[in-house]
């Protein structure tokens, strides 16, 4: 389960305070994978890294009792002098799983070819996310989170591969999307929360969601 309690966070832009959360509670239970819609320019971004411990609240406690994956798209962690060969094993020592798993696992998914061997600060934005993607695929964690605004890549064989393992993974993990679209939710998510002004609202539904969310934003 991922639990937040009274969370607050907020950021000084140079000429107010942003407000991302304020006060806010609310659990993600294992199984029951989460959608959260939210404006551009709200906080989506920093909600998923907070969720992943790569930000800390202001106030309050985030509760992290299962694994927790690092966002789609995040390369934290990784060395560029190092090819994704090395990089793979290393992640697989710290997350004490098994190194020839993990790389080959990895290798097989990205579909990288002999770049595989090469330093990740020769990639491509769309070679750097196939990598992060099959890392996070590779490490299985119970709880996968999702950010529309990570990096993306455009490479049709390796995202239908990939789509079909992580709709795979719905059936024994949880992931948590974040969006500016309800459509972007709707294969990951039945349940939804909207993200407005600080305040996360939650819903049983997306449908739900979308009501609140369209008329906040439309009007």
């Amino acid at each position: 389960m991922l639990e937040f309690v009274n969370v607050s966070k907020s950021f000084w832009t140079g000429t107010q305070r942003k407000v991302i959360l304020d006060k806010v509670s609310f659990q993600v239970e294992l199984g029951k994978s989460l959608g959260v819609l939210a404006p551009n320019g709200t906080g989506k971004t920093t909600l998923i890294n907070m969720m992943a411990g790569l930000e800390k609240p202001d106030d309050g406690e985030i509760i992290r009792s299962s694994k927790v994956s690092f966002p789609l798209g995040f390369m934290g962690g990784v060395v560029n002098r190092l090819s994704a060969f090395e990089n793979s094993r290393f992640i697989a020592k710290l997350y004490g799983l098994d190194p020839d798993y993990v790389e080959a696992y990895c290798r097989w998914l990205c579909g990288l070819g002999e770049y595989f061997d090469q330093p990740l600060g020769t990639y491509s934005s769309g070679m750097r996310a196939r990598f992060s993607f099959s890392l996070m695929l590779a490490l299985d964690f119970d709880i996968y989170l999702i950010d529309e605004g990570m990096p993306g890549t455009t490479d049709v064989e390796f995202n239908k591969k990939a789509g079909a393992i992580l709709e795979e993974r719905l059936l024994t993990t949880t992931i948590i999307i974040v969006s500016h679209q309800a459509k972007t939710l709707e294969k990951f998510a039945r349940s939804a929360a909207v993200l407005l002004d600080g305040h996360l609202h939650m819903f049983e539904t997306l449908e739900e969601a979308k009501q609140l969310y369209d008329y906040e934003t439309q009007g």
